[in-house]
């Protein structure tokens, strides 16, 4: 019987109390077990980063999380950065280069709410930095004083790409989804492909142009993962994904 595959899921650098510690929150590490059937590898974020390609090459997936914290605008030309707004320097040096790095090797991506702007960012894409101040788009922040239930149940409608993956795993073309974020795509990376767009026009989602497997969603499929069809199928694509991946990579000449 074949082993689970291996999911890197680089973390976050937090400081609790006077220590620096690196943590992934463990919604997506159940994630990738219950609703990817693979096994989570957390990957560390220091500074200077740990060279990429000694984990890419006995990895057979990628999960790019979400977070607190934003990326530094100077990495997407965004201007200055404001007080009050949460940085992980550690875990942008980290993944920024994580990624070109993984596409080219073909291994599968799925990237969620900070791993979409990740993605977008490291392949040539810009962001709005404050999503709600953009004349024409809504608020797209959780009420934070509210429980997680809340924080995480569905909060606006999401038109997605006829004849898309998302439309495929959705069985249609309209969803419902949650919404977490403060940032989003202003300029989408060169040849990637809109999957789904939410009714003030943002995109939130995309993938690759393949032959590989890149997905990109902005609100957060692995809440409950296995309570919710869509964010199941979702994570069920990724870990098909990372399976087909796997056999190849055994079969490839050392």
């Amino acid at each position: 019987m074949a082993l689970p595959p291996l999911v890197g899921l680089p973390s976050d650098r937090k400081i609790i109390g006077p220590h620096p510690f690196l943590a992934v929150g463990e919604k997506y590490v159940r994630a990738v077990v219950e609703g990817a059937d693979a096994t989570p590898v957390l990957l560390p974020s220091l500074q200077p980063a740990v060279p990429a390609e000694g984990w890419l090459d006995r990895l057979d997936g990628l999960l790019l999380t979400g977070a607190v914290s934003n990326i530094e605008p100077h990495h997407y030309a965004g201007g200055p950065s404001w007080e009050g707004n949460p940085h992980d320097p550690a875990r942008d040096a980290n993944t920024l280069p994580l990624i070109p790095a993984a596409l080219a090797r073909g291994v599968p991506v799925l990237a969620i709410c900070r791993g979409l702007q990740e993605v977008n960012v490291a392949l040539g894409g810009s962001l709005h930095a404050k999503v709600h101040e953009v004349a024409g788009l809504a608020d797209h922040r959780e009420d934070v004083e509210a429980a997680l239930e809340v924080q995480y149940g569905p909060a606006h409608a999401l038109q997605l790409a006829a004849g898309g993956w998302l439309a495929g795993i959705a069985g249609g073309e309209s969803v419902r989804v949650n919404s977490l974020h403060g940032q989003g795509i202003e300029r989408l990376a060169e040849g990637m492909i809109v999957e789904a767009v939410s009714p003030d026009g943002l995109i939130e989602a995309f993938r690759g142009p393949g032959p590989g497997f890149l997905l990109a969603v902005q609100w957060h499929p692995e809440w409950r993962v296995r309570d919710n069809p869509f964010y199941l199928g979702i994570f069920r694509a990724f870990g098909d994904a990372c399976r087909r991946y796997a056999t190849q990579r055994s079969l490839s000449p050392p």
